[in-house]
This record gives structure tokens, C-alpha cells and sequence, in this order.
């Protein structure tokens, strides 16, 4: 043994000798027989937790090197969503787009995309992604985090198809809403799949890179539609929508060469395959894969049920309180000023920033965004998700009511300089605290043997509250709608605060804890405020 760890590994047939479980055998079992069970290799799963709760980051980095590239390779299908979401904003603003699909403003004397057609196109994506995210869950229990992802990329690949040859909005809308398909699946197993490949101490950093990504997809469109904004003919908004094409077909590579979860392999008693999966992502020399397989099978036994996972089940007993957590993570990341960051060139314009000042201040706030995004790394290895998700937020909720302030001053230069600072700064801040934290919640907080369907109906609420807020905020932006401006921050700040308030009372703290010691707490019914202080033993399972 080395720092806890055995350096020892064990082979694949070793895991087989251990006792194991047939299926539909557990349905026959009492409570006394399961326990009998899973105390025969209870030891090896204690000396891999401990394993785990004893690295540093650096040293789970240095195990897991290949967990760490395959988490940044899924985490990548997340630019595809990004992508295309900031694209359609981008879109909006964009004087080609806008002259061919829009109606002339006689008070600006320019034309624009009228206020219904602009919702509509930025809700299709997010409309098909619901459906695809109730698909992602029971597909992805049946063949595995890396199959479904393969179909999702080659469905991706087709339906670019319909939205690049669009010519009229109705079209841009169907096309969208198919698209929106394939990024249902990403969103709901990026964050599962990389909190399922890494150990303890790099489930933050894991899934934290997903929002990395979400900016790296603005960044992109943002450069894109910088260069093409000056066009007026059609290739101004065809070639950044073509460049979708550039992700589909490297991935479907990778990810047909990339691991599957050991968690999920071992939800279907796959256990040599999951001891090979195991050491194809860490070291052989710094890790003990049998011990690590035993470890996940305690936590899948004592979550076993005899019927198959399903939508029903996340609304019962302790996994209502999970799914829960995870639907109001999600639905708060549209109530807490994200809109104003999918909408930042739109909105700059509108803040009363020059054409060209509003997309270069729009690409300068992705990438602002991406760097903060690295930066909340090295917060989360100091605090909780607790703090950080509490102090973001209300950090935010200030800086949207004081941009509602500066545009309630009036029209000065002044008056719109600070409604643009403000608005930069509420999205920025939003990808240093509330948003990165987010992801790694989300992924902490879900069952086990639920986590695909927990996370696939987290990011349905998701997108069932962001379509009404899209159709918000285009309404507060639009000046042929409500025409506020930089005032529809007292609209976002409101909601910040009532998310805000409700984190406080309902957001546990689950930094540094296994799964299994989350399982134990949330069938304790623990009170969120007291998960920190709250001490489970390594023997206990109950």
C-alpha cells in the first residue's frame, strides 16, 4: 500500500471469483441476506473509498490521467449545443439575417426579426432538446453512456442538413427543433459520464469543464459572426451554420474508442468489463481496480430494486428530494441572468452599443467567460458548492439590479456604458460561481442507478422554464415589444433572489463525500444546512 492505495492491481478473472449477483436474484433476498452479501467484499470497497478520500487533486490527476482526456472529450459534444444556442442569438443581430428574414422598424429605420419569429427560433433548439433529453435517460440505461452518444453525434450530423439549406424562418424552426434531438442526449450524459469516470476529488474539476465548453462554443460563434457581421448576403449567416459540421465526425471517433462508465457496467453486473474500463482510466501501478469495482458495487447493491430504473421511481421516497435538487439547479441557471449571456450581442445593441462595439464586446464576454470558468477550478478545491453556489449568486443578484438602475438614468453615454459593464460583469461572474458549481451538483446529487433519468428530467426543467424566458426576455429586449432595455434586470435580479433564497434553505453541501455517504445522508433525511457537519463511518450502509 502506498498513500492508501495498493499498488498491487488486481486482474479482471479476480473480480469474477468475488460472490456476485445474479439477475433478478435480489428480488428473492431479505434485508439480512443483502447485507450478508455485500459485506463479502465490504473491505475492498472500504480501502478504495479511502483511497479516494485520501488523494489530493494532483494526485487523482495523476492516477486518472485517461479519465481526465475522456471527460474533456464528451464534455466537448457540449459545444454543439452552446454553439448553436449563441448562434441563433447572434443571428438576431445580424444585418444580413435580419434584412432577409426581419421587417423593417420605421423607428430605426432597420430591419428586424419580429418578436414571435425571435422567440421561436431561439426556443426550437431548446423544444427538441426536451424531447431528447426524455429519450437520453432510458436509452442511455439500456446501451450505455458511449452508444447513445454515438447516435446522438450521427443524428447531429443529418439534421444540420435542414437548417442549413432553410429558407425561410419555418424552416430555420424545424431545422432547430431537430437538432435540438442529438444535444438532449449530450446535456443529460456529459455531466453523468464525467462524474462517473473520475474519482472523488476530480468530480468538480470534470464537470465544471462542461461549462468551459458552453463558452468555448460562444467564443467560436462570437468570432464567427464578428468576421460576417458585415456582410449582406447570404453567406453571412450559411458559412457560421456549415462550421457545425466541423464537430460531429471527430468525436464520433473518439468517443467510439472511449470507455464505457464503470458505474454503469457494473449497474449491469458487468464486472470484468468494468475492472478493464477502471484501468484504461487510471494507472495500473496507482490503483487497485478490484477494490475500486467492490467499492462501486457496494453503493449499487444497497441502491438495487427489483424493478428495472424508471421516471416514476425519482419522485419517491429520498430520490423526490434529489430530483428535486437537480430540476431547481437547472431551472435557476434561467433565472439568475444566464438569458442576458445568451442574448449579450442583442442586448449590447440594444444597451445602445455601435453594431460593431456590440459583437466584439459580445466575443470579449465569452472569453471572459471561459477564463473564469478555469478560475472556478481553483475555488472549488478550497470551498464548498454550498459558498460558492450562495456568494455567486448574490453577487448577481446586486449586479442585475444595478444595471436595471443605469438604465432607469436615462440616455446618456454614461447610462448605456454602465448598462453594458453591468451586463458583462452579471454574466461573467455568473461562469465564475453559479454556473460551473452547477454541473457538479447536478452530477453529485443524483442516484446512482438513477442518474441517467435524474439527469435527462434535471435538464428538462431546464428547458421547459427557459422557453417562457426566452419569450421574456425577447419581449423586454425587443423594441418593437416591451423595449426595456437594460431594465429587464430588475426582472432577473427578482428571480436571482428567489433562487437565491431557496438554495439556502435546500442545497446541501456534499464536497469531498462518496456516493455512498450521499446515499446514507439523503436517506437520513439529513436538513440541508447540516450535511457538512454530519459524520458517516466507513463501515456504515445504512
Amino acid at each position: 500500500m502506498k498513500n492508501g492505495i495498493d499498488t498491487q492491481p488486481q486482474a479482471a478473472h479476480e473480480i469474477e471469483a468475488k460472490p456476485s449477483f445474479e439477475k433478478g436474484h435480489i428480488e428473492h433476498e431479505d434485508h439480512t441476506d443483502l447485507k450478508s452479501k455485500v459485506a463479502d467484499y465490504k473491505m475492498d470497497a472500504i480501502e478504495a473509498e479511502n483511497a479516494e478520500h485520501s488523494m489530493t487533486v494532483m494526485e487523482a490527476a495523476r492516477a486518472y490521467p485517461m479519465a481526465c482526456f475522456w471527460a474533456f472529450v464528451m464534455s466537448f459534444t457540449i459545444i454543439m449545443e452552446s454553439y448553436d444556442v449563441f448562434l441563433m442569438g447572434n443571428f438576431l443581430a445580424l444585418p444580413a439575417f435580419a434584412n432577409r428574414f426581419g421587417v423593417l422598424d420605421t423607428a430605426t429605420n432597420e430591419f428586424v426579426v419580429v418578436t414571435k419569429w425571435q422567440s421561436a427560433l431561439q426556443m426550437s433548439g431548446q423544444l427538441g432538446a426536451l424531447i431528447g433529453v426524455f429519450l437520453a435517460g432510458p436509452i442511455t440505461s439500456r446501451i450505455g453512456y458511449r452508444w447513445a452518444t454515438l447516435l446522438g453525434l450521427a443524428l447531429m450530423n443529418a439534421t444540420i442538413f435542414v437548417t442549413f439549406f432553410a429558407d425561410s424562418l419555418p424552416v430555420f424552426f424545424v431545422g432547430q427543433l431537430l437538432e435540438g434531438l442529438p444535444w438532449g442526449i449530450f446535456i443529460a450524459n456529459a455531466p453523468a459520464y464525467c462524474s462517473e469516470i473520475v474519482p472523488l476529488r476530480l468530480r468538480a474539476p470534470a464537470t465544471q469543464i462542461l461549462q468551459m465548453f458552453w463558452a468555448v462554443g460562444s467564443i467560436i460563434v462570437g468570432a464567427v459572426t464578428f468576421v460576417y457581421n458585415g456582410r449582406l448576403d447570404e453567406s453571412a449567416y450559411k458559412i457560421p451554420i456549415a462550421l457545425q459540421w466541423m464537430f460531429p465526425t471527430p468525436l464520433m471517433i473518439l468517443m467510439f474508442l472511449a470507455p464505457e462508465s464503470p458505474w454503469w457496467l457494473v449497474r449491469k453486473e458487468r464486472y470484468g468489463e468494468a475492472a478493464r474500463s477502471i484501468e484504461r482510466l487510471g494507472r495500473k501501478s496507482r490503483l487497485n481496480s478490484g477494490e475500486t469495482v467492490a467499492m462501486m458495487r457496494r453503493v449499487v447493491e444497497l441502491e438495487k430494486s427489483a424493478t428495472a430504473p424508471n421516471y416514476v421511481e425519482l419522485f419517491k421516497g429520498s430520490d423526490l428530494r434529489r430530483t428535486l435538487i437537480v430540476c431547481g439547479i437547472y431551472a435557476a441557471q434561467n433565472l439568475a441572468g444566464n438569458l442576458i449571456a445568451n442574448q449579450a450581442v442583442y442586448f449590447f445593441k440594444q444597451a445602445g452599443m455601435a453594431q460593431n462595439t456590440a459583437f466584439a464586446l459580445g466575443l470579449i464576454t465569452s472569453a471572459l467567460q471561459m477564463i473564469f470558468v478555469m478560475l472556478s477550478w481553483i475555488l472549488t478545491t478550497y470551498f464548498g458548492r454550498r459558498p460558492i453556489y450562495l456568494w455567486g449568486t448574490a453577487f448577481n443578484v446586486v449586479m442585475l439590479v444595478a444595471l436595471g438602475i443605469a438604465a432607469s438614468v436615462g440616455t446618456s453615454n454614461a447610462a448605456s456604458n454602465a448598462q453594458a459593464s453591468f451586463g458583462l460583469i452579471a454574466s461573467v461572474m455568473f461562469t465564475f460561481a453559479a454556473a460551473p458549481i452547477s454541473w457538479c451538483i447536478i452530477a453529485e446529487t443524483s442516484a446512482i442507478r438513477l442518474r441517467p433519468l435524474t439527469t435527462g428530467i434535471g435538464r428538462a426543467t431546464y428547458y421547459i422554464i427557459e422557453i417562457p424566458c426566452i419569450f421574456l426576455g425577447s419581449f423586454m429586449l425587443n423594441p418593437t415589444g416591451g423595449n426595456l432595455g437594460g431594465k429587464c434586470g430588475y426582472v432577473w435580479g427578482g428571480t436571482a433572489l428567489a433562487t437565491l433564497i431557496t438554495a439556502y434553505f435546500c442545497l446541501p453541501e456534499m464536497k469531498g463525500r462518496s456516493y455512498r455517504e450521499i446515499d446514507i445522508m439523503f436517506r437520513r433525511r439529513i436538513p440541508a444546512r447540516q450535511f457538512e457537519k454530519t459524520v458517516i463511518g466507513a463501515e456504515e450502509d445504512e
